[in-house]
């Protein structure tokens, strides 16, 4: 399951070596929602901790992520994780390759209406 965020950069972690095998690197995007911001943290992991090297606090992303979820058990009690796996960062735009807030490219509609006196049409 993939979802699209889009926020400014909070705050970047160092990356963490967690086993031979294993490496992640965390991140907070402030994200506006109405009179409050919200804080949250994505995980990149692997090869993927690199994405955020061309990347400052204060830059505005558009971030594509992966929703997971695991139960624990410990001592006979269950608990549950959630993550927001990280895939894929860029810079926050539009579809159009402008810069961010630039107006999408403007097409002529096209016209009914014709300026030619010799049109064929009753009306």
């Amino acid at each position: 399951m993939s979802f699209d965020i889009q926020g400014k950069l909070y705050e970047i972690f160092d990356e963490q070596q967690i086993s031979d095998k294993f490496r992640k690197r965390e991140f907070v995007l402030e994200i506006p929602d109405g009179s409050y911001t919200q804080y949250v943290k994505f995980q990149l992991t692997q090869d993927k901790c690199s994405l955020l090297d061309s990347y400052k606090n204060g830059d505005e992303v558009k971030v594509t992520f992966n929703l997971t979820g695991k139960p624990f058990t410990k001592n006979g009690q269950t608990m549950y994780f959630t993550n927001l796996q990280a895939w894929r960062m860029e810079p926050a735009g539009n579809e159009f390759g402008g810069a961010p807030g630039a107006a999408a490219p403007q097409q002529d509609a096209p016209s009914f209406y014709s300026s030619d006196a010799d049109n064929d049409l009753p009306f």
